[in-house]
């Protein structure tokens, strides 16, 4: 099982940022899913952001990123993506993306043990 999230870097307030996640190795034909996006910002724990559920293609962000936040998914079942807008500074943090069985709620899924990639940083700095 591989994860990999690419796209951050540094970015001023009001700035944006597209971010990739390229995943590997999940059975993604044995069950319904969830892909989303999490992050952990410095002395925090890892807070579940965004998800996209694999049937419907319903999603769910959570009110810090509501409005400013779009996931997606490509055109490739192990890919996802995260536009982001109108950052703020409270946004920095490491993103990091996943994979999960879709009746886990996001809550739970950031606690997942496992693989999770080495994430990619995002900076919102003037």
């Amino acid at each position: 099982v591989q994860l990999q999230a690419s796209g951050g870097g540094l970015v001023q307030p009001g700035g944006s940022l597209r971010l990739s996640c390229v995943t590997s190795g999940f059975r993604l034909d044995d069950y319904p899913y969830a892909i989303g996006w999490f992050r952990q910002a410095p002395g925090k724990e890892r807070e579940g952001i965004a998800l996209i559920n694999s049937r419907g293609g319903s999603t769910y962000y959570v009110d810090a990123v509501k409005g400013r936040f779009t996931i997606s998914r490509g055109n490739a079942k192990n890919t996802a993506f995260l536009q982001m807008n109108n950052l703020k500074p409270e946004d920095t943090a490491v993103y990091y993306c996943n994979v999960w069985p879709s009746e886990l709620p996001l809550t739970t899924a950031a606690t997942m043990r496992g693989v999770w990639g080495q994430g990619t940083l995002v900076t919102v700095s003037s």
